[in-house]
């Protein structure tokens, strides 16, 4: 890997600077949440549009701000870059034996895509472009952190103990969750190109010529 250091503004400061490179992998799996919560079930095939998976619980243009944006009032309309959920077969099989549990399936943490054969997939930078076999693209917007609700719902699915009050959230597979998922959850990404996806094609991820700004 090519690193390349130099100046930037006043004085001098080691800036590292990589090299744009491509990684093809191939999709092993594609869900879709139909019901009232992020829970996704198989399906034979992903139809995209521009708002995401059509009936998926986190389709549309637009979503209501939350958590995670603490810079806006909570319910603030802003753009959905949340519309697609990605994770890694290989990373769903570390996460498994590190909460103690047989295997981890994707639709209890919300998956519509599980890709293989990415290494570290969930490193993948924002603006990585994956382009599909069928012609898709989605575009990066970033890493998906391990939350307590997604963990409580691998709590609830695995018949373990509940937390206080019968709160699957507070209870000590969710929190497990958090720590076994780590920088293994998964990414979160947009339609930048509609049409379908079905398991067993290729993907292309094209990641851009990356450094860090300090």
């Amino acid at each position: 890997m090519l690193i390349l250091s130099f100046g930037f503004q006043e004085g001098w400061t080691m800036i590292e600077k990589v090299p744009a490179r491509k990684v093809t992998g191939k999709v092993s799996r594609v869900l879709k949440a139909e019901g009232k919560d992020f829970a996704s079930a198989p399906t034979d095939q992903l139809e995209l549009t521009y708002e995401g998976v059509p009936g998926d619980f986190h389709s549309g243009l637009t979503r209501l701000s939350g958590g995670r944006e603490p810079w806006y009032t909570r319910g603030t309309e802003m753009r959905n870059e949340r519309q697609i959920s990605i994770l890694s077969e290989e990373e769903l099989a570390e996460i498994a034996p590190a909460m103690g549990i047989d295997v981890l399936e994707p639709g209890w943490i919300g998956a519509n895509l599980v890709l293989e054969s990415i290494p570290n997939m969930s490193y993948l930078p924002p603006r990585t472009l994956l382009f599909f076999e069928g012609g898709v693209t989605l575009r990066i917007d970033g890493y998906n952190a391990p939350c307590r609700l997604a963990g409580s719902r691998v709590a609830e699915a695995t018949g373990a103990e509940p937390g206080p009050d019968g709160d699957y959230t507070r209870s000590d597979m969710a929190l497990a969750f958090k720590d076994a998922a780590k920088m293994k959850r998964g990414l979160v990404a947009w339609v930048e190109r509609e049409g379908t996806i079905r398991p067993g094609e290729g993907v292309t991820a094209r990641i851009w010529e990356q450094w860090i700004y300090a």
